[in-house]
């Protein structure tokens, strides 16, 4: 027999439904819906004093998610993964995988599922999502193999090297703490890494062998095979039909595509500005950029004779520059090119380089369609495909407007690069082996980032997400407040009625299939932090042992393959790969299907349990 649950465990139960709709829904900012459910949570209290067993329960207690320990080791996880991407000490990985792509296909392939599964076990798998995104689209490009075929297994990848620590994920961390905080020994670092590495490998070979074979073949967004763009000169003789026309007349002739950059007069080089009334003269050199073909076009509507280095364009001496490279560059939150438009940043003049396409990897943002890329307002997360001279690219490595994704000549990391992933080696060994809490060294080495010169404040800063953390605070005020009114116990009780005369294993097996179904509608960490308490719950109502129903937890919440909002990573690889939403469920489904079915029998073996 269930005992009826009090008003303010109904009241609770019945805010944990909302707000996993307004989790799962695009309309409202997940940021606003986690500020809406902790402001109310409080406001209730307030109003609605409630005593328990423990004495009454403050609606302050729902505020003290913002100094919990799990909060601060996520932060401070992120603040020391974007040091590793703004130090380039990542990308030495990159290029080996690029460079190995072209002699051995199949097994680098299976590489890069690895080593993004093996990063992601101590790394935020966003930098590792962004840094091989590129690297796969050229590699694409490169060969006959589609960019679709490989973006969705690696991004699903590093969600399944995810699961294997308990850094490995924000959820890992917040299910652990919750645990913990409700009399739960603390899991370590390793502690389950023997299922997640067994399930992970079976995953993994489906992502290999199998998953491409699902995926219909995609064109990607990201055009890298845009033509090179070059700067030449139009050199006006007595006989061109520009000479002693205004240069307004001279883009008329051209149809308006003519992009003067500047003109140069005389011997001594003067330049001049490009006003629409300027005349142009016999002798005088009109600088322009644009491809090869184009520029061609250019020199025979105006009678001009195109010359590059002072060299005539010909075949003898077609257009080339030994100094110019193409490099991915991303509009990073906080950005003053946020909402901008490259024609009103004035791009191409404050960084001199050239943009060639742009590809948008945010889900609620507009493609870009027809209109010309200069007059797209810009978004933190777009990431643009520039070419410009080795040097202008070096300076964008130091803009905190920007961030190099990838570049396509050999440019030298940085010198703190090795810096960066000794501090990242301390920050994991030293929580693996107990020295200290996770919590403590990710915040020391923040503090060692910072003082190494490895990050600055700004990036620092930058690196929070205001989401994230509201989400969490919100998850864990849920949680909180489940768990002090009964509505866990409650939850828990119905849960074990309602499974009567299945086996623990079974009870198990389908509480991790209703985790994973919830992660792929709402937030992973609102699912996994509500969840942990009524784990516990059903084990102590089965007397069975708590840690494989928290581990089901922790796994079932990381399986967010079906839906592409499931995870932030697969909403970056659905633009780039220009997936549509039935392909992660043609994917998806069978590869959470596959490792719940596995899972369902490690651990209940695991634990005793069978």
């Amino acid at each position: 027999m269930v005992a009826d649950p009090g008003f303010h465990a109904l009241v609770v139960m019945a805010l944990v439904v909302i707000a996993l709709v307004l989790f799962a829904s695009e309309r409202i900012p997940l940021a606003s819906s986690s500020l809406i459910i902790l402001v109310f949570l409080a406001v209730f209290f307030e109003l609605f004093p409630y005593v328990g067993e423990s004495g009454p329960l403050r609606a302050t207690r729902f505020f003290s998610g913002f100094g919990h320990q799990a909060l601060i080791a996520v932060c401070a996880l992120m603040i020391a993964g974007r040091a590793l991407v703004r130090t380039g000490a990542l990308e030495p990985i990159g290029r080996l995988l690029a460079l190995k792509w072209s002699k051995y296909p199949v097994s680098t392939f299976l590489a890069t599922l690895i080593i993004a599964a093996v990063l992601s076990a101590f790394v935020n798998n966003t930098p590792i999502v962004v840094l091989l995104l590129p690297i796969l689209i050229s590699v694409s490009l490169k060969t006959t193999t589609p960019a679709s075929h490989l973006l969705m297994p690696v991004a699903f990848a590093t969600s399944i090297g995810g699961m294997a620590t308990s850094i490995g994920t924000s959820t890992n961390l917040l299910v652990i703490a919750v645990a913990a905080d409700l009399g739960l020994r603390e899991f370590g670092m390793f502690d389950f890494v023997l299922p997640a590495v067994i399930a992970g490998g079976i995953g993994l070979m489906y992502l290999w062998l199998i998953a491409p074979r699902l995926i219909p073949r995609r064109e990607a967004r990201l055009p890298s095979t845009s033509p090179r763009h070059f700067t030449a000169q139009l050199r006006i003789h007595d006989e061109s039909i520009a000479n002693q026309k205004s240069l307004s007349e001279v883009i008329a002739l051209t149809g308006g595509e003519l992009e003067v950059k500047q003109i140069l007069r005389g011997s001594e080089n003067t330049r001049l500005i490009a006003l629409p009334d300027l005349i142009i003269r016999s002798g005088d050199r009109i600088q322009v950029k644009s491809t090869p073909e184009h520029l061609k076009e250019l020199e025979t509507l105006i009678g001009a004779s195109l010359f590059s280095d002072d060299k005539p364009v010909d075949e003898d001496h077609p257009l080339r520059d030994s100094t110019q490279q193409i490099a991915e560059v991303v509009v990073v939150p906080g950005s003053t090119l946020d909402g901008m438009t490259l024609s009103n940043a004035r791009f191409s003049d404050r960084y001199q380089v050239m943009v060639l396409a742009l590809y948008r990897s945010s889900k609620w943002a507009n493609q870009p369609g027809t209109e010309k890329i200069d007059d797209i307002n810009l978004l933190p997360g777009d990431v643009l495909l520039i070419q410009g001279a080795v040097r202008s690219i070096k300076r964008l490595k130091s803009s905190r407007n920007l961030l190099v994704l990838d570049e396509k000549s050999d440019l030298p990391i940085s010198s703190r690069a090795p810096i960066a992933l000794l501090i990242m080696l301390f920050i994991i060994l030293s929580a693996a082996f107990g020295f200290l809490s996770i919590a403590v060294s990710a915040l020391c080495g923040v503090i060692l980032m910072l003082l190494s010169g490895c990050l600055k404040w700004y990036d620092a800063t930058k690196a929070l997400n205001a989401p994230v953390i509201l989400i969490i605070v919100s998850s864990l005020a849920l949680g909180a407040a489940m768990v002090e009114t009964g509505g866990a116990d409650y939850l828990a009780q119905v849960y074990v009625m309602a499974t009567q005369g299945l086996s623990p294993a079974l009870i198990l097996s389908g509480l991790m299939l209703m985790m994973a179904i919830l992660t792929n509608v709402v937030s992973n960490n609102a699912a996994a932090v509500i969840g942990t308490p009524i784990a516990i719950g059903i084990a102590q109502q089965l007397g069975q042992p708590a840690e494989p129903f928290v581990l089901a937890v922790i796994f079932g919440a990381n399986m967010s393959f079906v839906t592409p909002m499931a995870y932030q990573t697969n909403l970056l690889v659905m633009n780039a790969g220009n997936y549509r939403y039935g392909d992660f469920v043609r994917v998806g489904l069978p590869l959470v299907l596959l490792m719940w079915i596995v899972l369902s029998f490690l651990l209940p073996w695991l634990y005793g349990m069978l």
